[in-house]
């Protein structure tokens, strides 16, 4: 804890709080606290520019929820390796695996300095698993797993969980590389669990929004066709109900009074 607790410190300093940030403004919209008045306008004026954006946020963390639920429950997998973490909130990926097994250990990375300065919030574990957080990029896969092995065994199955995170990588060759080099050093019975934000054509102002977003914000974001965001998943069993929107995946009542349809898509992967 004192080591990251050095690095936190260091990060904040790396922090811009004039100019909006992605992970500020998922907070914002999921009714967080760590954001800055930067970020809560842009925020607003992404909902002007398409009202159900927050939708899209709800979606993907409910979405998390029950896919780590149905891993850790029905497919008994005791190993997550969360890649693309986010500013932690209600219901993060240790705190619903672990509830239902305690034992499981969970890796986060994340290489924003707004992430790991609030590391210490997400390094919390019952005394029977384990949670660490690397300060790593999605494009170090080799850096990540060399240090990810430090916590869980790669000989054994392991949820790789990308939410969110490879609408960071523009291109397509890249970005399901990437996807496919962390899914070939991982074991047989290994799953996949990836959402990102698509552009549909009963959804067209989300374009918008996220034209706005790329001239006005960072990290640039590049959007996906549902098509796109199912080419991840290749060489994978997808689980039922497919790639879909993230409220359509194994939908319980929770979702009660969201929209079905959100222009964020998701699924499960299994890797035979």
């Amino acid at each position: 804890m004192t080591e990251i607790s050095a690095a936190s410190r260091e990060a904040r300093k790396r922090i811009k709080t004039d100019q909006p940030h992605t992970a500020r403004i998922w907070n914002y919209w999921l009714g967080g606290k760590d954001n800055y008045e930067v970020d809560q306008a842009a925020g607003d004026q992404i909902r002007g520019l398409h009202p159900g954006i927050g939708d899209y946020a709800l979606a993907d963390r409910k979405f998390l929820g029950r896919a780590v639920q149905y891993l850790a429950g029905e497919c008994g997998i005791r190993q997550f390796l969360d890649i693309g973490t986010g500013l932690p909130t209600a219901d993060n990926t240790h705190e619903v695996a672990q509830r239902i097994s305690p034992e499981s250990r969970i890796v986060y990375v994340d290489n924003d300095p707004i992430v790991l300065a609030h590391a210490e919030a997400l390094l919390t574990s019952t005394p029977e698993g384990y949670t660490a957080y690397l300060d790593e990029d999605l494009r170090n896969v080799d850096a990540i797993l060399e240090q990810a092995e430090r916590t869980l065994d790669l000989t054994q199955p392991v949820a790789l969980m990308l939410l969110g995170v490879v609408i960071f990588i523009e291109d397509d060759k890249e970005a399901t590389g990437i996807v496919s080099r962390l899914m070939d050093r991982l074991p047989s019975g290994s799953h996949l669990v990836l959402s990102h934000t698509v552009t549909h054509p009963d959804m067209p102002d989300v374009d918008a929004a996220v034209a706005f977003w790329n001239e006005h914000g960072t990290p640039k974001l590049t959007q996906r066709t549902p098509e796109g965001v199912a080419r991840f998943f290749d060489g994978l069993e997808v689980l039922e109900p497919g790639v879909v929107s993230c409220n359509r995946w194994r939908p319980d009542e929770s979702l009660a009074g969201l929209p079905q349809d959100v222009a964020m898509y998701g699924g499960v992967g299994r890797k035979a």
